[in-house]
């Protein structure tokens, strides 16, 4: 697939078939939703099960070890085996019989299958094993196929004699191509093989303990140790939803090819692009030779030297290097080029807002080795098409029966519906309208309330939206400046719904870039333009920008720039200047002479 055809798909695939009713109307439709799976179904089995298809891949061993027996199996190998096992690390190590024979044996294939990492200890005899050399090239196969990690010791060899197969490695191969000379592609093999491990990152005994052996296996269990701790992240307490929008952003990752490959997830604040990109990140993160998940960048960015401190945790991700510090960003851009350069790396970037804060942490592609993948979530959609993404993928709102399943988990804890609260979960399902956060938010505050305190919450909640999802929404609008942020307001309070066109010559006849503005406010997923042409924007960002021109007069409409409540109309028309009124023709009123923007009448 190509760049141009892998960003045209996205979410067009939905996890759940939605109603075609936008606002959930109707009791008897809403009934029809409320048992999705077998109400007896408690809390706990689902999120098991769910865990489970999360859970990191099975290994029967943390570290395989390739050695030459004769040069170290009863010193270093053996002092190497004995400190890793006293650490926890799970270590397949070899005995005499598995090595009998004229092949690799099929024990020593599957241990080598099943162990995470292969540590591959490269004597001066190592060479002269072809089960040795065996092991290396299904090693190499699985470094290359399935993620599996791959790290040379050089043990008193010069590396380059390795690369090269000179010195006692190019005796040895003059002995096997004169033994196998009707089999040249063995050889071969064994020689692509070589080549490619001491290509790979690992320790080199006498540059970097100076040929002090315990030091030496010191530094190696530690750097293991960070290799095979979990790292999983938490994802979310009841991840509903999560598994299908998983899969679709692993298609856009393509993750069977070898080239680079960047993609964006994009949408509203609180959708659930963290929650899906961590989900998605559990899963993969392991087929890389190093990953790191960077959470919160707009905020961490924002603090002091808090790019730099993004570049130092990429680079200790990835590298594992403990205690380094970067003086300046680009410094930091420098080192990232030039220590992760040529290796197969996953990096997510979650909460981009600024094109800075993408140069300074993944520059471009060719910073990575074949087979990299890059994530990146933003509210923004211009944010991704600066980076030159191959594919984007838009977060869409939960369909009735998720959005149920989510509310009823937080405030029941369960997934089905208390019968004295049906109504109730009904209008509160119908006011989230499909947005996780809400849901968990409202859900929660609502646990163990009574069916009196749930009304008034929910007749409140017609006016004042909720605090805690309106922080999280307001983040979308910090950086617009004055005129956009105007449009949103005029957009939230009067047009809704409304043809696109005709909404630009009003907000155009009022002196406002309007079509910029429009342009800026669907990138960032705070208004949309739907099949015809008519702007659409989520009931809860509509809230939110109704409720900035709110909280600036809670007690005196007439203060306020625009009026769309029937009721604050008729009380403030006759006294006040407003920017804007909203009046449906239904609605009969006296209009005084005043001076007004726009009266929008319908």
């Amino acid at each position: 697939m190509d760049r141009q055809e892998s960003q045209a798909t996205s979410s067009a695939r939905p996890c759940l078939k939605r109603k075609q009713d936008p606002e959930f109307e109707g009791q008897n439709q809403a009934r029809k939703i409320l048992v999705v799976e077998d109400p007896n179904r408690d809390v706990q089995s689902n999120s098991t099960a769910t865990s489970a298809s999360f859970s990191r891949p099975h290994w029967n061993y943390d570290v395989f070890l390739s050695f030459r027996g004769k040069d170290t199996r009863k010193n270093f190998t053996d002092h190497l085996y004995s400190a890793l096992a006293r650490v926890g690390i799970r270590t397949f190590r070899d005995d005499e019989e598995l090595r009998r024979g004229k092949t690799i044996s099929t024990e020593l294939l599957n241990a080598i299958r099943g162990s995470r990492i292969s540590i591959v200890v490269l004597s001066k005899g190592y060479a002269s094993s072809r089960w040795c050399l065996d092991e290396l090239v299904e090693i190499v196969h699985c470094r290359n196929t399935t993620g599996h990690t791959l790290l040379p010791l050089f043990y008193h060899v010069n590396p380059s004699d390795v690369r090269r197969q000179a010195g006692t490695f190019a005796e040895a191969f003059a002995k096997h191509e004169e033994r196998f000379q009707t089999d040249m592609d063995r050889v071969r093999r064994w020689r692509v093989a070589l080549t490619e491990a001491a290509n790979c990152s690992g320790w080199n005994l006498s540059s970097l303990a100076n040929g002090y052996e315990s030091s030496f296996i010191e530094k190696i269990v530690a750097q293991v140790s960070c290799e095979v701790e979990p790292i999983g992240l938490n994802v979310a307490r009841h991840p509903i939803g999560i598994n299908c929008r998983v899969d679709q952003v692993k298609d856009l990752l393509n993750l069977g090819t070898s080239d680079v490959r960047i993609i964006g997830i994009y949408g509203m604040g609180g959708i659930g692009k963290t929650t899906i990109t961590k989900a998605v990140y559990n899963q993969i993160c392991y087929g890389f030779e190093g990953s790191s998940c960077l959470l919160n960048i707009k905020e961490i960015s924002e603090q002091p030297n808090g790019l730099v401190r993004l570049q130092e945790q990429l680079l200790y991700d990835i590298l594992k290097m403990k205690n380094l510090k970067i003086d300046s960003v680009d410094r930091g851009i420098s080192l990232i080029e030039k220590r992760i350069h040529g290796k197969r790396v996953l990096v997510v970037l979650d909460d981009v807002d600024n094109i800075k804060q993408l140069h300074a942490l993944v520059g471009n592609s060719k910073w990575f080795g074949p087979g990299s993948r890059v994530i990146a979530t933003t509210r923004d959609e211009d944010m991704l098409i600066k980076l030159d993404v191959h594919g984007k993928y838009k977060v869409e709102e939960l369909g009735e029966e998720e959005s149920l399943q989510l509310f009823n988990l937080n405030a029941f804890g369960m997934r089905h519906v208390k019968e004295d609260f049906l109504e109730l979960s009904i209008g509160a399902m119908k006011y989230c309208r499909g947005l996780p956060l809400a849901l968990e938010v409202l859900g929660s505050f609502l646990l163990g309330r009574s069916v009196g305190e749930w009304k008034s919450k929910l007749e409140k909640l017609q006016k004042i939206p909720h605090h805690q999802i309106q922080e999280i929404l307001r983040i979308s609008l910090k950086s617009l400046d004055d005129s956009t942020m105007d449009v949103f307001l005029d957009i939230a309070c009067f047009f809704v719904g409304m043809d696109k066109e005709y909404v630009i010559n009003i907000l155009n006849a009022c002196g406002f870039f309007s079509v910029i503005g429009i342009n800026i406010l669907t990138q960032r997923s705070l208004v949309t333009i739907d099949y015809g042409n008519k702007l659409r924007m989520h009931d809860l960002i509509r809230d939110m920008g109704r409720e900035i021109i709110r909280e600036k007069s809670p007690n005196l409409p007439g203060k306020r720039s625009r009026l769309w409540f029937r009721e604050d109309v008729l009380n403030v028309l006759r006294r006040h200047t407003v920017r804007g009124i909203f009046i449906y023709m239904y609605e009969r009123m006296h209009l005084h002479s005043h001076i007004m923007s726009y009266v929008g009448i319908y």
